[in-house]
């Protein structure tokens, strides 16, 4: 008979911690710390194999961080069983104080013995490499926001404020090349910020424009398309659910998909007394702002109805049956905003049609369209 030796392997910048577990004798052993090299867990693992007296199966596996999915490529190169572990979703003991290597390692591998984890989803070597691109636009235009609150922040602070009624349009911008402050040096620094802005905005651009052709490559071009269907969901949006989602089939129903992006409720209940507290906000943070930032969209007027342009040159490439199911998916997501917002607050708004949203996306994605 084949033995199992589960192996733990908490790993680090700095260094690798591991450990194996036996689930026959339930025993740990050979916990050791070596340099962050993959080639120095091989050697452990050989050791590991060699010592045993019967034959065995290893099994190893380590926490989603700052490695990303590096070393589970490394090991697989090389046909060693791998996992990588959601954080979130693994076994813990309640009242937890001390947290070391050795004790990270230890619980890694009777996770992986017991079964009380998660696998994290491994995307092909395509949807990482768009994904780390998207991601790396998006970074650029976090630094565009913040130049331009820089920007704005140093004419007030030095009595200039704009009588326009809206900020970075060719008035506005004109108004910032032409404003005189009084000071050589004040001007000097308006006049590298405002450099610093069109560089910004200027890759920003560029990188859309890439993201746009990306979005219409194989294998995207069909899922962008399908989802563009939807309002305030183009290019980018589209192709970022399509790269880091990968399979929506793997998730089983659409509230699956919800929780995987942290938009359900969570729920603190006891006895006869329920009590429901905001979103998890446990999984894909990048999706989960993506989409409620799309969810805004349904909250800019109460009163126009239609489609815009862009939204019905996307809707013109699928066939009628997604256009109609992606209609009342608007529809009643608008409905489902100014109902809540008229009660509530608009953040509420914002994440309740954020998780239906996300629903009628999974439907959209997996040809299960009944769920509208």
């Amino acid at each position: 008979m084949t033995s199992i030796i589960y192996v733990g392997m908490d790993v680090h910048t700095t260094n690798y911690t591991l450990c194996c577990y036996s689930m026959e004798d339930d025993r740990f052993f050979a916990e050791v710390q070596v340099e962050p090299d993959a080639k120095n867990i091989l050697k452990y693992l050989a050791r590991i194999e060699k010592q045993q007296s019967r034959d065995c199966r290893i099994v190893c596996g380590y926490e989603a961080g700052c490695l990303g999915y590096s070393l589970y490529h490394q090991l697989h190169a090389h046909g060693i069983d791998c996992v990588i572990l959601a954080p979130t979703t693994m076994m813990t003991k309640p009242g937890k104080r001390i947290k070391t290597d050795r004790r990270d390692a230890r619980l890694i591998s009777k996770c992986l013995a017991f079964h009380t984890y998660s696998p994290v989803y491994i995307p092909t070597e395509m949807d990482d490499a768009v994904k780390e691109y998207i991601r790396m636009r998006d970074d650029a235009n976090s630094a565009l926001a913040r130049v331009k609150q820089q920007i704005i922040a140093f004419c007030i602070r030095h009595g200039k404020t704009h009588d326009g009624k809206s900020y970075w349009t060719n008035k506005h911008l004109e108004w910032l090349s032409s404003l005189d402050l009084g000071n050589k040096i004040l001007s000097e620094v308006l006049q590298e910020y405002l450099i610093r802005y069109y560089q910004l905005r200027e890759q920003v651009d560029m990188y859309d424009m890439r993201i746009n052709e990306l979005a219409q490559a194989e294998p995207y071009r069909q899922k962008v398309e399908k989802l563009g269907c939807f309002r305030g969901i183009a290019a980018h949006t589209a192709l970022s659910f399509c790269v880091e989602v990968g399979d929506f089939r793997r998730f089983a129903t659409a509230q699956q998909f919800a929780s995987y992006l942290g938009l359900v409720p969570g729920e603190c209940s006891s006895g006869d007394k329920q009590q429901y507290t905001g979103i998890t906000k446990a999984g894909n943070s990048h999706l989960r702002k993506l989409l409620v930032e799309t969810a805004q969209v349904f909250g800019r007027s109460a009163t126009k109805s239609g489609k815009s342009v862009a939204l019905k040159e996307r809707q013109a490439k699928c066939d009628s049956l997604t256009v109609a199911y992606a209609d009342k998916a608007n529809a009643r997501l608008k409905k489902k905003y100014f109902k809540i917002a008229m009660r509530s607050k608009a953040n509420i708004a914002k994440t309740a049609v954020a998780r239906e949203m996300a629903c009628f996306i999974w439907g959209m994605m997996t040809d299960n369209i009944s769920c509208a």
